[in-house]
């Protein structure tokens, strides 16, 4: 065999390469909240098309992921926490990204509507949409508000499992939205702080590249503390409880802590100790989004027990 065969074989894209491109880590985030919003919803929904309903929407997550590493290859092929991604390595074409995405794009909000409805699929296209378009094509390469404007691509899956559930929106749908909306700033930013120069390689506006990191531990403790409102007012919602308040009071709490200790810190500092707070900061936040949404469930189970 030659040198050229073994080289091509070496580089053959695997199964695994493939699910890479639907960005699994992001897509288990977007399942998760999508059935938090289709279970508390007030109108049961049976248990296949539930089923079915976050298997679709996770397929439209899936499709979103893939057009955007189709999109981001060549800044991606800089940024050494993308540099591996099956395209920029070599072992999946940009081509087959675009295929895969535009074809599950298509199956998804199609078997969503034949499993739900038409206002839940309408809502799942806008969402790709909106990651893959405006959020990817546009808003990244084009402003530092990319992630603040951009982060509504994540917010809208607990939203589209409540709209496949009751056909509508409402104020609880709006605010399960806002509490995954504004927590994206802060989180990415934290991301963005330890990341170093990997966003200035890659010449995408990041906070951290426009404006300095001073400016962007300013703009997550203001963050913080807007966010801070919206789970406790979530919690008093409808579809809260005892259990999303006590959640959303202790765990505001941390985060407002470990968002002053950020805006405290000094650069030199936080270079010496290999960017410690950022980096606990960074991974709390991925609990505290998890944990928010896990409380209401708690708290629906407990309704539909008539506990509370």
């Amino acid at each position: 065999m030659s040198d050229t065969s073994l080289q091509s074989f070496e580089h053959e894209a695997q199964f695994g390469d493939y699910l890479a491109l639907l960005k699994p880590r992001v897509m288990s985030l977007v399942i998760f909240t999508a059935f938090v919003g289709l279970v508390v919803a007030p109108v049961p929904v049976q248990p296949f098309v539930a089923f079915t309903a976050i298997l679709f929407i996770a397929v439209g997550a899936g499709a979103s992921g893939a057009l955007n590493m189709w999109w981001d290859a060549d800044i991606d092929a800089v940024m050494r926490r993308t540099a591996k991604r099956p395209i920029p390595s070599g072992r999946v074409t940009g081509g087959e990204a675009l295929a895969i995405g535009v074809g599950l794009s298509g199956i998804s909000v199609v078997m969503l509507a034949l499993a739900t409805n038409i206002a839940a699929a309408a809502l799942l296209a806008f969402t790709i949409f909106f990651y893959a378009a405006v959020y990817s094509m546009w808003l990244k390469r084009a402003t530092p508000q990319n992630i603040v404007i951009g982060g509504a691509a994540g917010a809208f899956p607990p939203m589209v499992g409540w709209v496949a559930a009751t056909g509508s929106v409402s104020i609880e749908a709006v605010l399960m939205f806002a509490l995954i909306f504004m927590w994206t700033p802060p989180h990415f930013w934290a991301l963005a702080l330890f990341m170093k120069s990997d966003y200035d390689d890659a010449g995408v506006p990041m906070l951290t590249v426009t404006h300095g990191r001073k400016s962007t531990r300013r703009h997550i403790f203001a963050y913080t503390i807007l966010l801070a409102p919206v789970p406790v007012v979530l919690a008093l919602s409808s579809i809260g409880g005892p259990v999303t308040l006590v959640v959303a009071v202790a765990l505001n709490a941390w985060f407002l802590k470990g968002a002053w200790d950020i805006v405290r810190r000094d650069e030199d500092v936080a270079i010496a100790d290999d960017y410690r707070t950022e980096k606990s900061f960074f991974r709390f936040s991925l609990y505290y989004l998890f944990l928010h949404f896990g409380a209401l469930l708690v708290d629906a189970a407990l309704r539909a027990g008539g506990v509370i």
